[in-house]
């Protein structure tokens, strides 16, 4: 089973390197964000958005309800543990 989980971009850290900090849950990881940007997003206008991050790639873009949502089921995953 695959599991991305959700997090915010906070900055872009390398353009030439598509790679972006982003906070996950109050932890902050570089990821690569190339997944994320083309044409229509470059990749200037990520900071903010909130991505789906598995293995060190932002592999798609979330709404601020959507990564809510799944945060809290993964808290209530983790408390049913």
């Amino acid at each position: 089973m695959c599991l991305g989980i959700p997090g915010q971009i906070t900055e872009i850290t390398d353009k030439e390197h598509q790679l972006a900090m982003v906070n996950i849950s109050g932890v902050q990881r570089q990821v690569n964000i190339a997944c994320i940007i083309d044409e229509n997003h470059p990749i200037d206008t990520c900071i903010n958005d909130w991505v789906l991050v598995h293995v060190g790639f932002a592999m798609n873009r979330l709404d601020e309800q959507e990564a809510a949502e799944t945060l809290q089921l993964l808290h209530e995953l983790a408390l049913a543990e």
